[in-house]
């Protein structure tokens, strides 16, 4: 976008053979306006006609680069259609979500400070204190997650859910679909069929547990010591680590830092005796029953059905502030999860339990394989396929091309009424018509 800048005054009038050289001034508001954009000069040779005479100068121009966000894409712009999510093979380890030469290359910058005696430099939350910053988001995605959870229980009492007995599928409409991709063990007796039974706020909302630790710098979790720890959900253990206090789950707060050289802790400030688990407390009688899945679908009743709309859309809305919460803890607080399985554990460094039973774990002696974990393992989303007509008849594998998918919570929230965000809509394909059966031949 080129424009001719305003001239205020001209220091040097044309010659026929010099440039044309100009001074610029700006008001205040014309400044405002270009700041928005990055603005830079560009210099132009004309000729120009004065007086029957033609000209030659060099005229300066401003140009205006409007920005644009990363990957070339408008911020709020999404495209017409995705591809749907791919699954990731089981006899294989999961890719590493930073490149291995980046872990190598900060590991010999380690070990080089660790050769000559200097001190790794941490910063918080990474020395055991907590980031004030965060504190608050950490009780905002710990108050979306209770409401997640009972929005969730209320809806299943309406919308059906359906999931496979044999696999992990889980489908969103009044009957299960006819799609042939069963890959459970009893699957070839059926053809790929699936054996759908009904499903549960489990098969929406995956748990997730991880161990709750007093000390997340203290002494590792063993594979004998393992029952002397809770298991809880990770999103809510994640909220703990970053400065919610519950008092059945309780937490060290640091004030002083710990010290590292290399891979060694050489101060945590020493070891603290844990306090009693809360198992000797009534769970039933406690808060901590309103952050677990486990009969939620009991506690709540069904909800008239005038209210079902507004219950969906704070489900929603719950949702997105789940995943943009931890989606921003996890850039600070570290998250291990083990490259073959779904465990996962919140904390610096991964547990010694030896349950990991997937691919090659007899290599491992059942140690799981600890990488950094993503906001999908920690909050996955449970792809399900999108249905357009829930009172339908069942979705069919010929057609299985033009079908799209969404996560089970925006499936679920959608068939209730709820107005799901942008960025969903490309994956689920709602701009394209599902044909007839004996029309799919004609379609290129």
């Amino acid at each position: 976008m080129l424009q001719t800048l305003p001239t205020a005054s001209s220091l040097w009038n044309p010659s026929r053979r010099g440039a044309c050289l100009e001074i610029m001034e700006f008001q205040r508001s014309q400044l405002s306006s270009l700041s928005q954009c990055p603005l830079y000069l560009k210099f132009e040779t004309k000729w120009v006609r004065k007086d029957r005479a033609l000209l030659s100068g060099t005229f300066p121009y401003a140009c205006q680069s409007p920005r644009h966000s990363p990957g070339g894409k408008k911020p709020g712009i999404y495209p017409q259609n995705v591809d749907l999510p791919p699954v990731l093979p089981k006899k294989k380890k999961k890719p590493y979500p930073i490149p291995f030469k980046e872990i190598q290359k900060a590991a010999r910058k380690d070990k080089k400070l660790a050769e000559r005696g200097i001190e790794k430099p941490l910063q918080p939350p990474k020395n055991g204190l907590l980031v004030p910053d965060l504190i608050p988001v950490a009780y905002e995605v710990l108050d979306a997650w209770k409401v997640l959870i009972k929005g969730l229980a209320q809806l299943l009492h309406v919308i059906p859910v359906y999931g496979c007995s044999d696999c992990s599928e889980v489908h969103v409409a009044h009957t299960g679909h006819n799609i042939q991709d069963c890959k459970g063990p009893n699957s070839s007796k059926r053809h790929g069929l699936h054996s759908w039974v009904r499903g549960s706020i489990n098969d929406i909302l995956i748990p997730i547990e991880s161990y709750h630790l007093y000390d997340p710098f203290g002494q590792r979790i063993k594979h004998d010591t393992r029952f002397e720890y809770d298991r809880i959900p990770a999103v809510v253990e994640l909220c703990i680590q970053a400065g919610v206090d519950i008092p059945e789950y309780p937490s060290r707060r640091r004030t002083q830092p710990i010290r590292m050289l290399g891979k060694k802790v050489i101060d945590r400030g020493g070891y603290v005796e844990e306090p009693k688990p809360w198992r000797s407390v009534d769970p039933s009688s406690s808060s901590i029953v309103d952050l677990d899945t486990c009969g939620a679908f009991g506690r709540f009743l069904p909800p008239p059905p005038e209210d079902v709309p507004i219950i969906a859309q704070e489900t929603m809305n719950a949702h997105e502030i789940v995943r943009a919460g931890v989606t921003k803890l996890m850039r600070k607080y570290t998250i291990k999860a083990c490259g073959y399985c779904s465990e996962v554990h919140v904390g610096p460094w991964g547990h010694n339990a030896k349950l990991c039973g997937e691919f090659k774990h007899q290599w491992r002696d059942g140690k799981h394989g600890w990488q950094d974990a993503t906001v999908a393992e920690v909050f996955p989303p449970n792809y399900v396929w999108h249905v357009q007509d829930p009172k339908g008849p069942p979705l069919r594998g010929a057609l299985k091309r033009f079908y799209g998918k969404a996560p089970a919570v925006v499936e679920v929230c959608m068939q209730a009424g709820a107005i799901i965000p942008n960025r969903y809509k490309p994956m689920m394909r709602l701009d394209v018509i599902v044909p007839e059966s004996e029309e799919t031949n004609l379609v290129a």
